[in-house]
């Protein structure tokens, strides 16, 4: 299969309120760097990966440069873009900032640092084929839908999945999903949602339970075990 041109699209803007922390969720630290960085690193030793956009607060785009890009000689990293209010905008304004019109667009999560190589080379392999994919974990619990404490259904575990990121896209498609979704006034809760909601197909494709967001105070203890028990990054 011909190599294909990948960029990654990185929204790093969130405000981290979830993590009950006046430091935002992606500055904060495993080990002695921050998270963001080892997200970018993985990334930056991806040979698939050739470039790396970046969305952070607007205020922290000089910060970022320095203390995070600059400092830890992320060289992939080519653009450091203002986000928006929501995820969704802050994608956008990655995606708006390309220059050189690639094969696909690669979206993950700055707060994500376990990808791995092998997750984000499969991940290209995939939408090189399909168009379209997404990396996810088939969901071991059960499921149940629960209105005001009250149960009312169980959900069929054998179809669902928890959706993780990468989230991988041929660039025409994510860019027409872009255009309908402004077009309506649309927000889709993942990058997914956006091609569905243009009817495009997209596929779920292997992830890993390592895989974490880090999003609450659990999640980022976790990270630090994962990180101590397995050198997963350090």
């Amino acid at each position: 299969m011909k190599s294909k041109h990948v960029i990654a699209l990185i929204p790093a803007a969130g405000s981290g309120s979830r993590m009950g922390n006046d430091i935002k969720k992606q500055y904060l630290r495993i080990g002695q760097k921050p998270i963001l960085f080892y997200t970018l690193r993985q990334f930056d030793r991806c040979g698939a990966i050739e470039e790396i956009i970046l969305a952070v607060p607007e205020e922290e785009l000089a910060f970022v440069a320095s203390e995070i890009v600059d400092r830890y000689h992320i060289h992939k990293v080519k653009k450091i873009v203002a986000g928006g209010r929501e995820r969704q905008d802050s994608v956008r304004a990655a995606f708006n900032a390309i220059d050189n019109t690639p094969d696909l667009v690669m979206i993950h999560d700055g707060i994500r640092p376990f990808v791995t190589a092998e997750i984000l080379i499969n991940a290209v392999q995939k939408t090189a084929e399909l168009g379209a994919t997404v990396a996810g974990i088939p969901v071991a619990a059960t499921i149940k839908r629960v209105v005001d404490g009250e149960i009312t259904g169980t959900l069929k575990r054998d179809e669902l999945w928890e959706i993780q990121t990468p989230q991988t896209f041929r660039f025409d498609w994510l860019k027409r999903a872009f255009e309908k979704a402004e077009a309506e006034n649309f927000y889709a809760t993942d990058d997914a949602g956006l091609l569905e909601h243009a009817g495009f197909t997209v596929y779920a494709i292997p992830g890993s339970r390592l895989n974490v967001k880090i999003t609450h105070p659990d999640d980022l203890k976790l990270a630090e075990f994962l990180a101590n028990e397995f050198g997963t990054i350090l």
